[in-house]
């Protein structure tokens, strides 16, 4: 089998915190800010009127805090705005009575607004409460133990509110070991969600079924192959469906049949035998040891999923020795291919070296954090990991 090996050690770059200011600070900024004006205003001379000014302290409370709150502070710079009307010219006078009106008509505004956010972002609460429902079924949380292996998995959504998208991982557990699936939907966020879920659901039906890995394999391929199939009959009926176009207006091209899976499949024995391995169109996994990292490339990569109709596909295992105290790490391709701001890709691989002697969870929690900092916080595809470590 061919094999890689690369030994550069950069240094991890730090992530910068975002300061936030206290909200009990900001509250206490708006109501300095009534006080300070009011005094202000009422010792200028008398052709001075900073009064409208009175107006930030609501609209800056509205940047941070609740309806109520902003409700609050644009009463108390009303009844602030009516005392400096008190003391200099009278509460009768047209100069007084208009910026009375304007601060009733400018703070109905801004408490307006601050309603219609605090609605947004209960729905957009909701929206991710569903979200997170949906993950927790769709996409299991891998258990940290399975028989003699020590697993741990993290996953980022590129849709900004998304928990899951297209990319998967499950296992499951056979009479003689355990079997690992990860895979990559093509597409990402949550429009991809349908064909993670028929896989995610026909390799938990099927993964104790089939005595070996390329039997499991097909039945992967026809199950994507199949809901494709689907997918583009029900397309087609729908366009005949519709009413032709105007001469001149072309339909846009459906890809609904374009879509296809990467996947990798793994079968970890528990007597310690050698991992039988299909990479089906996948990035390779990494094989961590103390003496060094090893990129487990396929001699024979089968097609992705959903594209055994178009060619007789004969799936190929390959093999490599997974001893005590070894760690796998298989990840998708939005890792590797996320690019920072000058457009370079992650080198997962030299992370990887500064970090190997971690535990699971603390080497996805550090490859999180310096993927989330070289993208800047925000990817363009999704992104999974999962680290499997054979336990003595």
């Amino acid at each position: 089998m061919p094999l890689r090996q690369r030994a550069e050690q950069p240094r991890p770059r730090a992530r910068r915190r975002a300061w936030r200011p206290d909200r009990r600070v900001l509250t206490a900024l708006s109501l300095a800010l009534i006080i300070l004006i009011t005094v202000v205003d009422i010792l200028s001379p008398s052709e001075i009127h900073l009064g409208p000014l009175l107006i930030v302290a609501p609209a800056l409370t509205a940047s941070f805090a609740g309806a109520r709150a902003t409700a609050g502070v644009a009463l108390l710079a009303l009844g602030a705005l009516t005392f400096i009307g008190t003391v200099r010219d009278g509460l009768t006078s047209a100069n007084i009575e208009t910026q009375l009106g304007a601060q009733v008509v400018v703070s109905a505004l801004i408490v307006g607004l601050r309603v219609l956010r605090d609605r947004h972002e209960r729905e957009l609460a909701q929206v991710r409460s569903v979200s997170e429902a949906a993950q927790r079924v769709l996409l299991r949380p891998l258990p940290e133990r399975i028989g003699p292996l020590h697993l741990a998995s993290v996953y980022l959504a590129a849709e900004a509110e998304a928990q899951v998208g297209g990319d998967l991982y499950a296992a499951a557990r056979t009479a003689t070991g355990t079997r690992l699936l990860v895979g990559d939907v093509r597409g990402k966020g949550l429009s991809s969600l349908g064909d993670a879920a028929l896989l995610l659901g026909a390799f938990r039906a099927a993964a104790h079924l089939h005595a070996n890995l390329p039997d499991l394999a097909a039945y992967l391929d026809g199950s994507v192959c199949w809901d494709l199939a689907q997918l583009a009959e029900q397309s087609q009926q729908a366009r005949l469906a519709r009413p032709s176009l105007r001469p001149g207006v072309h339909e846009a091209p459906d890809e609904g049949g374009e879509s296809f899976i990467t996947a990798v499949l793994l079968d970890i024995p528990d007597d310690g035998s050698p991992v039988r391995l299909i990479d089906c169109g996948h990035p390779p996994p990494l094989l961590l040891r103390p003496e060094g990292i090893t990129t487990i490339v396929a001699r024979h990569p089968a097609p992705p999923l959903g594209l055994g109709e178009l060619t007789p596909v004969e799936y190929e295992v390959e093999t490599f020795p997974f001893r005590p105290g070894d760690r796998l790490l298989i990840y998708t391709d939005g890792v590797i291919e996320a690019r920072d701001a000058q457009r370079r890709f992650y080198p997962l691989t030299d992370r990887v070296t500064d970090w190997q002697a971690e535990r699971p969870a603390a080497l996805l929690q550090r490859l999180r954090r310096d993927l989330l900092a070289h993208v800047g916080g925000r990817l363009d595809d999704d992104a999974a990991m999962v680290v499997v470590e054979r336990l003595p």
